[in-house]
């Protein structure tokens, strides 16, 4: 199939111009070759809006230097930008599952919208690949896209199919997919793994991210039946459960037999896994985190983080006080969407102390920390020491059964301030 519209990188961007808003496509699909043509035009561009969940690789539209040629807008913090927030760096509180809206409703209206797809096929059809997440509305909606045609990109099912007739301008350009590396378990990790694999049951409905925590819990699978996967991201950790017939969504209502996914990282043997492959069905995100959909399936067990957990078990998970560090993202999408499938688990997975010793279950959230999981939404904690259930228990049981799973170093301290808070550190079982 002949593309049409080709041009190099530095003709393509020429299409953006000042007070343009342009959306840049996330996570290991950021496009790394029209970001640093983009970013050359700098000195020429005054006033460019820059919007993305969080990327990956450089980022020198956040420089300084630059800071009145672009300025960003993020709807997650990623490590590459996170230094720049309050600068020339600012973040929209969102859940993930509305981002969409923003861009098909009309409250954010799109300028250019730049994508790194897989070559067409016969009929013309290219791939987002590894990220539909929030771009799919992006590309339905900016006035302008602009597509890197990668041939390292793998062609993914779903929602991911984009005709070579959306696109404005096509670059041709083979350029390697970011590649997130296996990142090995702690002790600590392990055994917050185990925990929560001891409550993960047949049949059930899996949605975990990336890290070391998530990596454990999928290797305490091994042995168990009939999993399903409906994620907003996943990794390669999915792969080995795959072929160890472990996940097969059998027992999924919505989109069975297949991996649902809003965007993939990991390395290139994810990637490979992914290609053409009809089981993933990479999709909307506001498809994939609607806790409408989420519910229809069965025991869904959502795995996610924190940065710090008072004992009432308000979650704090994007900032560390009032400095931003990461988002909203898609927690409590699937922290409802898990607690209103029937058998559903939603689970909040933390070791227990910082590396520098400090403990993530405290009496009180720092100042200015934002509650992005009210204690109304916590139901499990996990953390090296246990899993402390909270659902329909009191805030003095509550706090009893966080008390119970932090560090024993710092468990006398939050005995202090459950006494001092609710005239006794002793909860009716």
């Amino acid at each position: 199939m002949k593309i049409p519209n080709v041009m190099t990188a530095e003709d393509a961007v020429k299409l953006i111009k000042s007070g343009d808003r342009v959306l840049i496509q996330g996570g290991s699909a950021t496009p790394q070759a029209l970001i640093k043509a983009m970013v050359a035009r700098g000195p020429e561009l005054k006033g460019v809006e820059i919007c993305h969940i969080h990327t990956e690789g450089e980022c020198g539209y956040i420089a300084p230097e630059l800071r009145e040629s672009f300025h960003t807008s993020a709807f997650f913090i990623g490590g590459n930008v996170r230094k720049m927030v309050g600068d020339t760096v600012d973040y929209i509180p969102i859940f993930l599952s509305d981002i969409p809206s923003l861009f098909r409703l009309g409250h954010m209206p799109l300028d250019v919208v730049l994508v790194n797809v897989s070559p067409p096929d016969q009929h013309g059809f290219c791939s987002l690949g590894v990220s539909v997440d929030i771009v799919l509305a992006g590309v339905e909606q900016g006035k302008t896209v602009i597509a890197q045609i990668n041939p390292r990109m793998p062609r993914t099912f779903g929602d991911a199919q984009i005709h070579l007739r959306n696109f404005t301008a096509c670059v041709e350009i083979s350029e390697e997919i970011h590649e997130m590396k296996f990142v090995t378990p702690s002790d600590e990790e392990k055994a917050i793994g185990k925990n929560i694999a001891a409550i993960i049951e047949d049949g059930a409905t899996l949605q975990m991210g990336i890290g070391g925590i998530p990596n454990a819990v999928l290797t305490y699978l091994t042995n168990h039946k009939n999993l399903g996967v409906h994620t907003e991201m996943f990794s390669e950790g999915i792969v080995d459960l795959v072929e160890r017939g472990v996940v097969n969504g059998s027992q999924k209502k919505t989109n069975p037999y297949k991996i649902v996914s809003g965007f993939a990282m990991g390395t290139r043997r994810l990637y490979d896994f992914m290609d053409n492959n009809p089981e993933i069905e990479m999709r909307d995100i506001a498809y994939v985190n609607d806790t409408a959909i989420i519910r229809q399936n069965p025991k869904v067990t959502a795995i996610n983080s924190a940065i710090e957990i008072d004992i009432t078990g308000q979650v704090c998970a994007d900032s560390i006080g009032s400095r931003m560090f990461s988002g909203v993202g898609g927690q409590m999408d699937f922290m409802r969407g898990a607690a209103l499938s029937v058998g559903g688990k939603p689970i909040i997975a933390i070791t227990s102390a910082t590396q520098k010793g400090v403990s993530k279950i405290v009496p009180m959230l720092k100042h200015g920390a934002g509650v992005v999981t009210t204690r109304a939404h916590a139901r499990f904690v996990a953390t090296e020491y246990g899993v402390a259930e909270l659902f329909g228990r009191t805030l003095k049981q509550r706090a009893q059964a966080l008390r119970d799973i932090a560090h024993p170093e710092h468990r006398e301290e939050l005995d202090k301030a459950i006494f001092e808070r609710f005239g006794s550190s002793l909860a009716i079982k």
